[in-house]
């Protein structure tokens, strides 16, 4: 429960990308979320009504940037926009995921670098803050002029896999990078989960969400893989990564965790007919029950972000959190 001596009221909207989520998170909160209305009209442009005062509050409005991605995010503006037009005292953007991410740079000439454009877009519609979840790219932090609160969902992770260690032994466990970009990722998990060795997977991208495994480099020869990315988009990677471990690397057992299901195409079919063995996903992006196979287990990060915005509004650091 938020108990402050800071005069301003705390209050918590939510879009429709994540309502879950934001529920949860107001929960943990002790408190409920704001009432405002977030529909269309009939040609579909985006329609805000806020039901209640904001007038000097500290305003947190959690909204994923998560598919369709454009109305989500046309959305958040639009909120953002209302709110700032209505007095709210400082308005903090809640995006548990943010879309676009991937777009981070030229790849090659005449790109776009979308990441940086929507880094505008929210800050020209009023937000006074950003509060995201492992971002694509960390340098994504560097296109704001406003501060970026950028939280980890490793901390969760980790202790989810402490107590599979404890059965396996450390000796048995693997954490494997499914590309060479993601090697920094894994070897922090690694020394969260106490020093366990790493692997990664060597592959080449031929084209847009396809990849192609090239060699493995460490030892997963029967050991117990995790898979670790920061995304699940087509789990093409993922699932590639996990049957060269199999069938090249002789691994016992393959298991992936990342921290956004974008889970788009044929994602789930994907992992369904992949020897992943479980696949954990945490709830910064909504999955639908459709979606929420055997072998797909979600796990919350609503008490992470609950801390982070009652750190916020009390002006505490919010790095204590990576911890």
């Amino acid at each position: 429960m938020v108990q402050s001596h800071n005069r301003h009221p705390f209050k918590i909207f939510s879009g429709n990308s994540n309502r879950p989520l934001a529920e949860a998170i107001a929960s943990a909160l002790g408190t409920k979320l704001g009432d405002v209305e977030v529909g269309r009209f009939s040609d579909g442009e985006v329609c805000v009504t806020a039901n209640e005062s904001v007038r000097g509050c500290d305003t947190f409005i959690v909204q994923s940037t998560s598919g369709p991605v454009n109305d989500h995010l046309m959305e958040l503006l639009v909120m953002i926009d209302a709110f700032k037009r209505a007095s709210a005292g400082r308005i903090t953007a809640v995006m548990p995921y943010f879309g676009y991410a991937r777009q981070d740079r030229k790849a090659k000439a005449r790109d776009p670098i979308s990441a940086k454009l929507v880094a505008d877009l929210l800050t020209t519609a009023g937000a006074d803050r950003v509060l995201t979840m492992d971002l694509h790219a960390d340098q994504i932090q560097g296109f704001f002029n406003i501060p970026v609160d950028h939280l980890q969902a490793a901390p969760a992770l980790a202790a989810y896999y402490k107590r599979q260690l404890k059965t396996l032994g450390k000796e048995n466990f693997v954490v494997v990078s499914p590309d060479a970009g993601s090697v920094a990722r894994a070897r922090k998990f690694s020394q969260k989960l106490g020093d366990v060795p790493i692997a990664i997977v060597d592959k080449r991208r031929p084209r847009a969400n396809v990849s192609e495994v090239m060699n493995i480099i460490g030892e997963v020869e029967d050991k117990h893989c995790l898979l670790l990315d920061d995304l699940a988009d087509t789990a093409g990677t993922l699932c590639h990564a996990a049957e060269a471990l199999m069938e090249k690397g002789g691994a016992a057992s393959v298991s992936a965790a990342t921290t956004h299901g974008v889970l788009s195409g044929k994602a789930v079919e994907n992992i369904s007919k992949s020897p992943i063995k479980e696949f954990v996903i945490m709830d910064t992006i909504d999955i639908p029950e459709e979606k929420r196979i055997d072998k797909i287990r979600v796990l919350t990060v609503a008490h992470i972000f609950a801390e982070a915005m009652e750190r916020i509004y009390e002006e505490l650091p919010v790095s204590t959190l990576f911890n």
